[in-house]
């Protein structure tokens, strides 16, 4: 890194709580100016270039998840430059290089889920902006071996969110289990969701989207779904598969009843409201079946990211100065865009 470049600017979670609170109350994240991090042996360091806002982030800082990290700094869909690194990095990537820092962080490599290839069960993972400061800053580190190399043919904004949005939708989706040829619903289209749809309709679904909002609706059909109605509203045709990025538990009940008979329910988020009882003969009957999502492998999160170099996927990015990710998270919460925000410093 430059030998003048001392400090930068940073968002840290003070104390969990609301976004939308009155003017007069304390918010839960407050920008400070502090010393640029020193990479650990094992680590990169980036300078930010592009950080995607996502719904994770947005339960950090309200608390919906526990505190990992005191005053963390949110933020992993970081697209960033390296500037340094640690002493015990060896090969791979060089000063200059542009690379992913996403939500997986650190896995133990030994426990019964690493050696059998889910990394993302581990049960001593971190993760960054939860476990680890994150990238609502100027500069962010990042585990060389958990760095993710990018696809050309993005803008820095374009690749922040398939970091986690597109990864983990694309996680998602293989749980969902789509037949070849089938049908999936997707409810709720936000970053994650207008990602996933290109993908399946890529790979032969046809898509049914549920979302609140006209300009969900609109944009879902401009990807090429096959229909676009309300959030609880049933799909034209049965599906063989279906995904619940909107965090909202009662959703659950009416994605069950769209299945088709051996359909599966794919839950992609890590935070999901309350689920109101279930009917057996309605909703689960006829071997449809709930599946939950846990964060990815770094198998899966590369899969994904060639898979993007290989198509040209559309991201509908919204872009807001670093400056401004207290009103990026307000703007996510009360649904006032769709696709995905993106912090540029």
């Amino acid at each position: 890194m430059d030998g003048e470049v001392k400090r930068m600017r940073a968002w840290r979670v003070t104390v969990p709580g609301p976004v939308g609170l009155a003017p007069d109350a304390r918010a839960p994240l407050t920008m400070v100016t502090e010393e640029v991090p020193e990479p650990a042996d094992d680590e990169l360091l980036v300078r930010v270039a592009a950080c995607g806002v996502c719904r994770t982030d947005l339960h950090v800082v309200e608390g919906d998840l526990p505190v990992h990290h005191p005053h963390v700094t949110p933020g992993h869909e970081v697209v960033g430059e390296i500037v340094a690194s640690g002493a015990g990095v060896r090969g791979g990537f060089s000063a200059g290089d542009r690379v992913g820092v996403a939500w997986l962080r650190h896995t133990c490599g030994v426990c019964r889920y690493c050696r059998r290839g889910a990394e993302n069960l581990c049960l001593s993972s971190r993760y960054t902006g939860w476990d680890a400061d994150g990238g609502y800053a100027d500069y962010a580190t990042v585990p060389a071996k958990y760095a993710l190399t990018l696809p050309a043919g993005y803008s820095d904004a374009e690749l922040a969110p398939l970091l986690c949005a597109g990864i983990i939708g694309y996680h998602a989706l293989l749980r969902a289990e789509v037949p070849k040829g089938g049908t999936l619903g997707i409810y709720g289209f936000g970053g994650s969701a207008h990602l996933t749809a290109q993908v399946a309709i890529a790979q032969g679904a046809r898509v049914h989207v549920m979302t609140r909002g006209d300009h969900a609706r609109s944009l879902a059909r401009e990807l090429g779904a096959a229909s676009a109605q309300g959030a609880a509203e049933r799909p034209p045709e049965p599906l063989d598969s279906a995904i619940l990025f909107a965090p909202v538990g009662e959703l659950v009940l009416p994605a069950l009843e769209a299945l088709d008979a051996g359909g599966t329910l794919a839950l992609a988020g890590i935070h999901l409201t309350d689920i109101p009882p279930l009917n057996y003969q309605r909703h689960l009957f006829r071997e449809r079946q709930i599946r939950s999502v846990t964060s990815n492998t770094r198998a899966q999160a590369q899969e994904f990211l060639d898979f993007a170099g290989r198509h040209s996927l559309s991201v509908t990015s919204h872009e807001y100065a670093l400056e401004s990710a207290d009103q990026a998270l307000r703007d996510l919460a009360a649904g006032r865009f769709s696709g995905a925000a993106v912090l540029v410093p």
